[in-house]
């Protein structure tokens, strides 16, 4: 992953009760942040779309928060989703309420137990009809409920395929979408398989000078290859890697960014200002206008007040830059060679070019500190432009 030039990964469904240390160490060391999934696929670990009032329950929050708890400490814990795709058409219309409640009470929770913020957002579907009601939903800013709106709006957008344009992909009437969003927009998603291999040609448009002044970059599905054909690698039954033709053409894509151009874009201020919330945002009667959250289920401010404490939180280890022992092919089947872990310096992010051939001779942790909040990329401030997500990397990384 460092070698490909990603500094972002997503991780959809974590375990809080297992020992994550090593593995966030690696991609600490590497530059790379993650942001992390609340949820999980397992009872109750989830809200339920089709009658999100019988999940919403006090062992939901032992999932929600026993994550909270487990990453908080590690420096490269960048954001959390409160939730993905949970409204789409078959969620019922009060589910955005209830998203906004999780998001709530998430905040309440870092508020009280962790050294510093970090920011929770939600994850949508590309549905049209209801996109821009979903981002203004979550936007807005509630004078009753403070804390509910989202710090972030993640898209999984599928809409660029094969050898698709700005325009024909309709990127342009998503880029016209966000323009004016008041909180950071970008692909929590995105990397249409239809057309194979893919060539990824949609990077140069999100990282191009018409989409940085509305997104702020996009997350790569997947890392691994499974059923649903999204893979960039190949985890062979002899524990080989095979790089994919696709993992090649997106490095390229990424080698062509400007990054100078990329980092002066982020640090471009913006003038719009948090709309407050009222039913005068919602166009599409479908979608909720009801901005009255849910109050907090028995026994849920009892764990906010006092801490889950049934999880224990992570911290670093030392990481030391050294070769890749394992056997790795490119897509024609000649094997990789040199490719070598290159321990990054505190609060450095990963980016293109970052070369994971350096003969360095290990840096102990590499961003080490967990009080790193005024470094320049420090985690818990959304201004990495680009990564890749992956649904299956803990559980390739952590045995």
């Amino acid at each position: 992953m460092q070698r490909l030039g990603v500094n972002t990964i997503r991780i959809y469904n974590l375990s809080p009760e297992l020992n994550h240390d090593e593995c966030v160490s690696i991609f600490n060391a590497a530059g790379i942040y993650m942001i992390l999934d609340v949820n999980s696929p397992l009872y109750p670990g989830y809200i339920d779309r089709t009658a999100p009032w019988e999940t919403y329950t006090k062992d939901y929050y032992t999932q929600v928060f026993g994550i909270i708890e487990a990453f908080k400490d590690y420096p490269n814990t960048l954001a959390f989703f409160a939730g993905n795709e949970v409204i789409n058409e078959d969620s019922v219309e009060q589910v955005p309420q209830y998203i906004r409640a999780v998001q709530r009470d998430m905040k309440e929770y870092i508020d009280k137990h962790l050294d510093r913020p970090i920011p929770v957002g939600y994850s949508a579907a590309d549905i049209r009809p209801i996109l821009e009601d979903t981002l203004n939903y979550f936007m807005c800013e509630d004078e009753d409920y403070p804390t509910s709106h989202s710090d972030f709006f993640g898209l999984n957008s599928y809409s660029w395929c094969g050898d698709a344009t700005y325009e024909t992909s309709g990127f342009d009437d998503l880029t016209e979408m966000m323009r004016d969003a008041t909180i950071p927009v970008f692909f929590s998603e995105y990397g249409c398989n239809e057309v194979q291999p893919r060539e990824f040609t949609e990077v140069q448009a999100i990282y191009g000078t018409e989409m940085t002044q509305a997104f702020s970059g996009g997350l790569v599905y997947e890392y691994t290859q499974e059923e649903n054909d999204y893979g960039l690698v190949q985890i062979n039954d002899n524990d080989t890697i095979t790089l994919l033709v696709d993992f090649e053409n997106l490095q390229n894509q990424y080698a062509q960014l400007d990054m100078d151009r990329i980092r002066a874009s982020n640090s471009t201020q913006t003038n719009a200002r948090p709309v407050q919330c009222s039913s005068n945002l919602i166009q599409n009667s479908t979608f909720s206008s009801n901005f009255t959250l849910p109050a907090k289920p028995p026994g849920v401010q009892d764990l906010i007040d006092n801490g889950y404490d049934k999880v224990n939180a992570g911290k670093l280890v030392d990481v030391e830059s050294e070769d890749v022992e394992t056997t790795i092919y490119d897509h024609n089947g000649d094997r990789v060679t040199g490719v070598r872990l290159n321990v990054l310096a505190s609060g450095e992010s990963n980016e293109p070019g970052n070369s994971t051939t350096s003969s360095g001779s290990g840096s102990g942790s590499g961003n080490s500190s967990n009080n790193n909040d005024d470094d320049e990329g420090a985690a818990g401030i959304l201004s990495v432009p680009f990564g890749l997500m992956t649904a299956t990397l803990l559980a390739f990384f952590m045995l």
